[in-house]
């Protein structure tokens, strides 16, 4: 069973054995945005995005998408207030999180995504993207943003 404990980058690092596909999630109250990254982690890709219903489905759906992409661990999104705070997303987050550990064996590392949705849709309007297309696609940007962020910080380790 995972571990739910924050995780440094370089402990994730050492779990993983540094390398194999890691599983990008950007979790939010609708949809979780899916973005996968290569085995020698230098890029994050947008994959897909999950429509919620329930927790199990939800999860199952997630985790056979891993399963068929060999994937070693998961970075998921920490939605920190802009000081650095933890509210109520945070503990959604974290409960989310606790809930997966119960299914899996993947090591877990909460990452910042502190303006990664911004960001993911200010590429998506520099790509001349319409709006509906936008809509359709920013979760997954965003999880890709926020993977991107993470395997760079791997990289420096």
């Amino acid at each position: 069973m995972a571990t739910t404990e924050d995780l440094t980058p370089q402990e994730f690092s050492d779990s993983l054995g540094g390398s194999g596909r890691l599983l990008g999630l950007d979790l939010g109250t609708k949809t979780i945005g899916l973005a996968i990254c290569d085995s020698q982690w230098s890029i994050a890709s947008p994959v897909k995005t999950i429509r919620r219903t329930k927790f199990t489905a939800d999860a199952t759906e997630m985790l056979a998408y891993a399963a068929s992409e060999n994937v070693v661990g998961l970075v998921l999104g920490l939605p920190l207030n802009m000081d650095g705070s933890e509210g109520p997303r945070v503990q959604a987050t974290r409960a989310f999180a606790r809930n997966l550990a119960k299914m899996h064996d993947l090591p877990l590392i909460f990452w910042d995504e502190r303006l990664s949705t911004f960001a993911a849709d200010q590429a998506m309007l520099e790509a001349d993207l319409s709006r509906a297309k936008r809509a359709k696609a920013i979760d997954q940007v965003a999880a890709s943003i926020i993977l991107q962020s993470c395997i760079d910080r791997l990289a420096t380790l």
